[in-house]
């Protein structure tokens, strides 16, 4: 293994588990954590919950190219370990952070999101972070010493804010963890959580192209207007004239993704020369974020989101989408809230001995978010009827 970096986190200075546990022989304590994500029900669950596109979205042969929340963690995780190798930073740990990124997503992605916090106003809120930190503390049942997936801290704390410090009311599911182990929510993340959100954008900035494409919602003509995407279409047609269309866009858009990667390591190289951190409390009690992309690719990036968000995640089909999943979920959460009976048998055992309509409230957001689309679907279906 590379040596680290003096403000890369390393394995034998971690603050440990909640609960204490042996060290194992071969792993270290990220090794570890990133093992008991990849096995956890909540990660399995991600190949049938949506990115853009609900899972039965159009037919089935172009459908199944479609990125699910599972094949983007994947190459967020992929990404972050990249990012994390070439600035010297602990590579487990920014993708145990990655492929945990988003296992407190609901069904039906953004959308899924809204309505849940929309449900959730009056009973604490809903967030996908939170919900996540729940996941890994709590809901995942199946070691015999302890609830969840008793992960470090570093772990939790880059769960918890690796898209920046956390001020102001927090969701109930985060103040939950917090108060019993404290994530110092006021300071940044490490560099690697660090990674890990930037990763996130660079995933899903390049696969929201490929797939806006396959789904016919623009073409590359129209990219070939935008920054950063038009001088990648110019430079395989000068390389490979008369190239096959389907090779064209792949090569085209693989530099797209070459530029925002090696923006985001030559900026955070040029940071940390300057800056000179001795250790990971260095990048946390710095006035901001060590790693980010430069002002101009920043602007450029911005564009293409813009572009993506009118002919994207609003387009006419993916709004019709978005209005009837939004319905099933306005459905399905006051049904199984004021109802519980019609919850499975071990959770509507549960709900129906809480008389407070809070707890009661958050044990069905634990059920109704961890669905994924086909399932939230299927229910729908069979309790409120055919649409």
């Amino acid at each position: 293994m590379t040596a680290l970096a003096p403000y890369a986190c390393h394995p034998a200075d971690s603050r440990g588990r909640l609960l204490t546990e042996k060290l194992s022989t071969f792993r270290s304590p990220w090794q570890r954590d990133r093992d008991r994500i990849i096995h956890s029900s909540a990660f399995r669950r991600l190949k049938h919950k949506t990115q853009v596109f609900v899972e039965h979205d159009g037919d089935a042969y172009r459908g199944d190219y479609f990125r699910t929340r599972l094949t983007h963690t994947i190459e967020v995780a992929q990404v972050a370990r990249t990012i994390a190798g070439a600035l010297g930073l602990n590579t487990d740990l920014a993708e145990t952070v990655a492929l945990a990124h988003d296992l407190g997503h609901p069904p039906f992605g953004h959308t899924g999101e809204d309505a849940l916090a929309e449900l959730m106003a009056p009973y604490g809120g809903f967030d996908h972070n939170a919900q996540a930190l729940r996941i890994v503390t709590q809901l995942e049942r199946h070691y015999a010493d302890f609830d969840g997936l008793n992960l470090t801290w570093e772990s939790l704390e880059g769960i918890a804010k690796h898209n920046g410090p956390i001020t102001g009311d927090l969701p109930y599911a985060l103040a939950q963890v917090n108060a019993q182990w404290d994530l110092e929510l006021h300071t940044n993340a490490s560099a690697e959580a660090q990674v890990a959100a930037v990763a996130d954008d660079v995933a899903y900035n390049h696969h929201d192209l490929h797939d806006g494409l396959r789904a016919e919602l623009f073409t590359e003509a129209e990219l070939a207007e935008l920054p950063i995407i038009g001088p990648a279409f110019a430079e395989v047609d000068q390389l490979y004239p008369g190239l096959d269309p389907t090779r064209r866009r792949y090569e085209a858009l693989r530099r797209v993704f070459g530029v925002m990667v090696e923006d985001v390591i030559a900026v955070a190289q040029n940071r940390l020369t300057g800056l000179q951190p001795q250790s990971v409390d260095d990048i946390r009690n710095m006035d901001g974020p060590i790693i980010r992309f430069s002002k101009p690719v920043y602007q450029n990036i911005k564009a293409i989101k813009s572009f993506l968000f009118q002919r994207m995640y609003r387009a006419p089909s993916v709004v019709v989408e978005r209005n009837n999943v939004t319905r099933m979920l306005h459905d399905l959460f006051p049904l199984f809230l004021d109802d519980p009976a019609k919850l499975p048998d071990q959770w509507g055992q549960i709900a129906q001995q809480m008389d407070d309509r809070t707890e009661r409230a958050r044990l069905v957001l634990d059920y109704v978010s961890g669905m994924t689309d086909r399932y939230a679907i299927a229910e729908h279906q069979r309790l409120i009827g055919p649409d």
